[in-house]
């Protein structure tokens, strides 16, 4: 027998999708676990990030996939932003239905259901997407065709990541042409070129020497399709580890950060050259103290509201540290001469990985002088295909 929602049982749902907070709360009163965003830090990392890229003469298109918030995206755009980023067909529906008209989905897409949503899409926006086959050529034109919509694609290279891209300028040549035999519904527009390792190597000089090799292959690629005819007007990729390696590079026109707006400590323990601007945490997670001994205590966030993909979270309250975690716990241990902590505390941890951490959480708190000045959900939240 199949049983029906009682109404008791829809209103205990509808709780569960309520905000922490309220605008106007003070971080001690916000509901835990909770993401919390200091807005000042924010702003500070939209200043150095955008305008070091802007001074090279080059376009930001921030990868909205770090926070999937449409909120804070529209900040991004109002910072100079020409577009977002995102990584599924179904994210970027989520950003083009918030009226974001520019989006580059900076991955392969394959499957007729995919493709035939990514051309209606197109009728929207300006839509851009990555290719390194045949197929997936043959499977987008053959959409944009049925839905009368153009679509801008970009051949993938690899330039050492071991992901995604052709490996060389015969195989970029080939992809060119397939997309030209799509003219009026497929444009070919250049290059994507992303390097994700590259992005936490953590001395800057192998960060330099990876971005100085992705440059000279590329500029090899760019030379061949251009002498067939094939014009590359965007050359994108790069993020928070290399900006400014590719916005000095005199070959890419736009850069790709993402982590740079929110921060973990992941990107963190990147070691900086002298000349770049530390950014800030902006990223934080708020945890109750549930229960204390004598040498440990346990908080209420855990796999559930943390990624660990890239470590354990910091605790940022002197002599503790975070020990273990599972599912709905994080247990923290004292250190000898630590302030004790006590049941109904409240404490901050960094995240050690922002991306998959967002994605756990369905809001992000904004705050700033100790209360919460906006609340945003987290809009593309699950859309993973």
């Amino acid at each position: 027998m199949k049983m029906m929602p009682t109404l008791a049982s829809l209103d205990s749902a509808a709780n569960w999708r309520k905000a922490p907070a309220a605008i106007g709360t003070p971080i001690a009163a916000i509901d835990t676990p909770a993401l919390l965003v200091d807005l000042d830090a924010l702003e500070a990392n939209l200043a150095n990030v955008h305008d070091l890229i802007h001074a090279a003469g080059i376009a930001v298109r921030p990868h909205a996939k770090a926070h999937k918030s449409v909120d804070l995206a529209r900040r991004q755009i109002a910072a100079g932003a020409i577009g977002i980023c995102c990584q599924k067909a179904s994210e970027a529906e989520v950003f083009v239905r918030a009226g974001f008209r520019d989006v580059l989905i900076t991955n392969q897409v394959i499957g007729q259901q995919k493709c035939e949503r990514v051309a209606r899409l197109a009728t929207q926006a300006r839509i851009g997407l990555c290719v390194d086959h045949p197929e997936q050529v043959r499977q987008i034109g053959e959409a944009t065709r049925a839905a009368g919509s153009l679509v801008e694609l970009l051949v993938e290279v690899d330039i050492g990541h071991g992901r995604c891209g052709v490996a060389d300028a015969a195989e970029a040549l080939a992809l060119a042409h397939a997309i030209k035999s799509y003219d009026g519904n497929l444009l070919f527009g250049g290059i994507h070129a992303f390097r994700g390792s590259a992005q936490h190597m953590r001395g800057p000089g192998e960060r330099a020497q990876a971005v100085h090799a992705a440059v000279l292959k590329l500029t090899g690629i760019v030379e061949v399709l251009k002498g067939e005819g094939f014009s590359c007007s965007t050359i994108t990729g790069g993020g928070t580890g290399t900006y400014a390696l590719e916005a000095g590079s005199h070959l890419y026109t736009e850069v790709q950060p993402g982590s740079y707006v929110l921060m973990d400590t992941d990107y963190a323990a990147n070691r900086l050259a002298a000349d770049m601007p530390p950014l800030r945490h902006a990223l934080q997670a708020l945890c109750s103290v549930i229960s204390v001994h004598s040498g440990h205590a346990v908080l209420d966030g855990g796999l559930k509201a943390f990624a660990v993909d890239q470590g354990l979270p910091q605790i940022l309250h002197a002599g503790w540290k975070v020990n273990t975690i599972s599912d709905e716990h994080c247990v923290v241990l004292r250190e000898a001469g630590a302030l004790p902590l006590e049941v109904g505390d409240k404490v901050r941890l960094l995240p050690s990985h922002c991306d998959p951490t967002v994605n756990l959480h369905d809001w992000l708190i904004a705050v700033r002088g100790g209360v919460v000045e906006e609340i945003w959900p987290v809009s593309a939240r699950g859309a993973v295909f």
